[in-house]
């Protein structure tokens, strides 16, 4: 209660009623106040938990330490937000094989030519895989780069706005929401048929769509919270988004791609599910989201995680850390979708005695003393990169998790998980 008293002092402080935030546990975009303090209910979100994020505001307003630090390292990128971008898959110079500019492209960043370019072979065919070793070349498309950009300034806005209500945030948002997804003379076709293509080999893969894995599910919870009331922020527009996401969910469910990437065994697979999942619930196909997560359990956490919670595919990877870290970015992600729909992926014990909280706990030591307590391959070692999935961890009851969390170094920008309270890739590797 003192808490709340607290609350009712800060908001009355700035002319606002306690009856404006009288059930904030029961309230919805539908019956949402948005008074200059911005929407005060639980946002509709498919990941982040909408009432977690209403306690969180409150908590900053009270001036309680963890969440105004975020808050304050969030607006510190929001700002920057305001002026760059917007973004569009129509900037880049180069043509997909459709012709058409609309559609999304990238190379395989993995891949390497074998030989000098010349004017008969200016790729340099035949290319060849090297893991964990980036070519450079994928930057000269520049779909890759301006989605990783629009998407995470969306989210950025968007969560801005809700907690601060400047106007400013949610218009910028939508401009940049509109030139990607909705707008005839930018926007982006609902498919990903020519994502990390091969020069001279194939024009696009399933493996592709891990470059929208979590960051498009990202965009789903920023106009889920727009959609509380935000300015500027129309029907038209949250019409449009809805038929973007049924329409790629549709794509991802029935193109050659989409059913390649879905028969992946490693987090390509929990990301296609995790994604999948996200696109249904935020298009109301609720008993689909449900089905998805339901089956993740036997289907993505049994296969790929060992009793003792090693993840026997992701380590195997020249960038072990990295993509153990990466795979529970998904399934922590897919576990908080399923609780959105009854579905608790974090109790889920496979025949073997593996559960998502042992793969966290699996990562404590690294996480917390160093590359030295990690003994697979990794090029370049970020402790850093658990830190949301022990965040994640500890948000359910994983006692060590939350003590290993003030032991482990923050990423650079700070601890934003307070404001945004699920899994994101920390580390600085560009393949999603």
């Amino acid at each position: 209660m003192v808490f709340r008293h607290t609350v009712v002092a800060a908001l009355a402080a700035l002319g606002l009623v306690a009856s404006s935030f009288a059930a904030p546990a029961e309230a919805s975009p539908r019956s949402c106040t948005v008074p200059v303090i911005g929407p005060v209910c639980a946002p509709d979100t498919v990941v982040l938990d909408g009432h977690q994020l209403l306690r969180t505001k409150f908590a900053a307003l009270a001036g309680e330490k963890t969440s105004r630090t975020a808050l304050t390292n969030l607006l510190a990128a929001a700002k920057t937000d305001l002026t760059t971008g917007p973004w569009s898959v129509t900037s880049k110079k180069q043509v997909p094989p459709s012709g058409d500019k609309h559609d999304y492209l990238s190379l395989a960043p993995y891949w390497w030519p074998t030989t000098e370019p010349t004017a008969e072979n200016p790729w340099g065919c035949p290319f060849v895989q090297k893991d964990g070793q980036r070519n450079p070349i994928v930057d000269e498309i520049t779909d890759h780069a301006y989605r990783g950009d629009a998407f995470a300034a969306i989210y950025r806005l968007a969560l801005a706005w809700y907690y601060t209500g400047d106007a400013r945030y949610a218009q910028r948002a939508a401009l940049d929401l509109r030139t990607w997804f909705l707008d005839a003379a930018t926007k982006m076709n609902p498919n990903m048929n020519f994502a990390q293509g091969i020069p001279c080999k194939v024009d696009g893969r399933g493996i592709g769509i891990i470059e929208f894995s979590y960051t498009l599910t990202q965009v789903v919870d920023a106009t889920a919270i727009l959609a509380t009331g935000a300015p500027g922020w129309t029907t038209a527009d949250r019409s449009g988004m809805t038929g973007w996401y049924t329409q790629f969910l549709e794509w991802l469910r029935t193109s050659k791609n989409g059913t390649d990437e879905a028969k992946a065994h490693n987090n390509h697979g929990s990301f296609y599910d995790m994604l999948a999942a996200a696109l249904a619930l935020g298009t109301g196909q609720r008993d689909l989201a449900k089905t998805i997560a339901r089956n993740a359990g036997p289907g993505r956490i049994a296969p790929q995680i060992q009793a003792d919670g090693y993840q026997p595919q992701e380590a195997s990877r020249t960038r072990s850390w990295h993509y153990s870290n990466f795979n529970l970015v998904a399934l922590t992600r897919l576990a908080q979708i399923g609780k959105h729909v009854g579905v608790d992926l974090w109790h889920y014990t496979a025949p073997s005695g593996a559960t998502l909280f042992k793969a966290v706990d699996y990562l404590i030591p690294a996480a917390t003393r160093g590359q030295s307590s990690w003994p697979y391959p990794e090029l370049d070692f970020r402790p850093y990169a658990a830190l949301d999935v022990l965040h994640a961890a500890a948000d359910v009851g994983d006692r060590a998790a939350r003590a290993a969390l003030p032991s482990v170094p923050v990423q650079p920008g700070g601890d934003l998980y307070p404001v945004r309270p699920a899994a994101e890739q920390l580390d600085d590797i560009s393949t999603s």
